[in-house]
């Protein structure tokens, strides 16, 4: 007589609003094409509902779940450990429930960083980065424990631009500055490696970053976290130019896959998880 196991692995995501979330398309992909007999559940939990949320997680043996906004940070008090990288971005996106433990992971840097090896390696290199907000946070501190040598953080609000800095410069090898961000920002020669982390250019591929177009130059890799539209305005111009780009569908399924060997174990296969986010958003 054939077994049958009805009892799936639970993992999930806690976020509010959270109806335009792919991630449990992508997630749920991967599961099937691996035959893993596990559950990816998107949640809409408001802040008061998420101390109920994870204990309900861990009271029905959830293998794992991700945290968005804007829970990144009030999911701190709710952990028992942090991961290295996320102890020190100082917020968190995946928990790994083990063992009765809840471990704080961050994939946001992790999830960019695995992207950007694709096409340049970030150790010695210098670094522009736009954008001062928790994305950025988490990409500025993975590139620095990457071996990244310098970090320009440029930012319209100075104190978040500045305490990112601050951070990179005392709690990692790296070396930090803040630029104010205002009007068009010039791309300084030395920069590398730019990457828009502002929320600019999501949903609208004609939003533009300010910047001075003609500081881009061939060779410099240009990076944007913006997943919808994937070719954003500033990537096609980056292009037109001769630089090298990179999309922002890369780190959204990093992320995924990321989380999956976090919970499980084992990786699941890239490809299938981004030809799902190319369905969704009608990348041809």
């Amino acid at each position: 007589m054939t077994s049958h196991n009805f009892l799936a692995a639970l993992t999930g995501s806690f976020s509010t609003p959270c109806a335009d979330n792919p991630t449990v398309a992508m997630i749920e992909a991967a599961y099937r094409h691996h035959g893993m007999n596990a559950r990816y559940i998107n949640c809409d939990v408001k802040p008061e509902g998420l101390a109920d949320a994870v204990r309900g997680a861990k009271a029905m043996g959830w293998a794992g779940f991700n945290c968005s906004i804007p829970h990144k940070i009030a999911i701190l008090s709710h952990l028992d450990r942090l991961a290295e990288s996320a102890a020190i971005i100082g917020a968190v996106n995946c928990v790994v429930i083990r063992d009765g433990a809840l471990i704080g992971e961050n994939t946001d840097g992790k999830g960019f960083l695995t992207s950007l090896t694709q096409v340049m390696d970030p150790a010695g290199k210098t670094v522009c980065l736009l954008g001062a907000g928790g994305a950025a946070r988490a990409i500025a501190v993975e590139l620095a424990l990457a071996g990244a040598r310098h970090l320009t953080i440029v930012n319209r609000d100075a104190r978040r631009g500045q305490d990112i800095a601050a951070l990179i410069t005392e709690s990692t090898p790296a070396d930090a500055r803040f630029v104010a961000w205002d009007g068009a920002f010039a791309v300084p020669e030395d920069t590398q490696i730019l990457i828009n982390a502002t929320s600019v250019g999501l949903g609208d591929a004609e939003a533009m970053p300010a910047i001075d177009c003609d500081s881009l130059r061939p060779g410099l890799v240009v990076a944007d976290v913006i997943p919808n539209p994937p070719k954003t305005a500033l990537l096609r111009e980056a292009e037109k130019r001769g630089c090298v780009t990179l999309d922002g569908l890369g780190m959204l399924v990093n992320q995924g896959v990321i989380s999956v060997r976090l919970w499980f174990g084992t990786s699941p296969e890239p490809s299938v998880m981004a030809r799902t986010l190319e369905d969704i958003f009608g990348v041809k």
